[in-house]
C-alpha cells in the first residue's frame, strides 16, 4: 500500500476513515436511526442498532485488551499515528456491524428492487473500504482487518436472527391469543 500512496490520496483516505471513527460514525448512525425510527414509527432501529453497536464496542475493546497485538510501524503509516493495539481493527469491525444492521433495517421496510439493491451496494461497499483505508493508512495489519469482518459480521448475524426469532414468537402469541387457543 506505500506504494500507492500520494499526499492527496492520503488526505482523502485519512478523511474516510476519521468517518468512521469514535466521533463522526456514532453521530451519523444515531442520526440515520432516529430518522428510521420516526419514519417508520418503531423503536425496532434504535434497539437493534444500540444491541449491535454496544456488543461491537465490547467486542472491538475484548479482542484489543487480549491480543494485544502491535500496530504496524510508524514508519509505514500516515499520521496521525494510533497507540491503541492493533487486533481487531475496530473500525471494520464497529463499521461492518452498522453496514450490516442497516442493510437488514432497509430489507425489512424497502420493498423495491431499485431501493434494496443500492442501499445495500453502498452499505457493503462502505465496510470494505473503511477496512482497506485502514490497511492503505498503515493503521493496521491485513489480519486485523479480516478479523474485524469476520467478527463484525458474526456479532450482527447473531443480532439479527435474535430479531427474527423474537418477531417469530411475538407473533405465535399474536396468533395464539387471536384463536383463544393457550397451547
Amino acid at each position: 500500500m506505500v506504494a500507492h500512496r500520494s499526499p492527496g490520496l492520503d488526505g482523502v483516505v485519512t478523511f474516510f476513515t476519521d468517518i468512521g471513527g469514535t466521533t463522526v460514525l456514532p453521530i451519523l448512525v444515531t442520526l440515520v436511526v432516529a430518522g428510521l425510527a420516526w419514519w417508520w414509527r418503531s423503536w425496532t432501529p434504535i434497539v437493534l442498532m444500540a444491541v449491535a453497536a454496544a456488543g461491537s464496542t465490547a467486542m472491538t475493546k475484548a479482542g484489543k485488551d487480549l491480543a494485544g497485538r502491535a500496530r504496524p510501524p510508524q514508519a509505514f503509516a500516515v499520521p496521525p499515528y494510533e497507540t491503541s493495539p492493533s487486533f481487531p481493527s475496530g473500525h471494520t469491525l464497529n463499521s461492518t456491524v452498522i453496514a450490516i444492521v442497516l442493510a437488514y433495517l432497509v430489507l425489512l421496510h424497502v420493498k423495491s428492487r431499485t431501493g434494496r439493491v443500492p442501499t445495500v451496494s453502498l452499505l457493503a461497499l462502505y465496510a470494505v473500504a473503511m477496512g482497506l483505508s485502514r490497511v492503505f493508512l498503515g493503521h493496521h495489519w491485513f489480519t486485523d482487518v479480516v478479523a474485524g469482518f469476520v467478527a463484525g459480521t458474526a456479532w450482527a448475524i447473531v443480532v439479527i436472527l435474535a430479531h427474527r426469532l423474537l418477531v417469530r414468537v411475538q407473533l405465535r402469541r399474536a396468533q395464539r391469543s387471536r384463536t383463544g387457543s393457550g397451547v
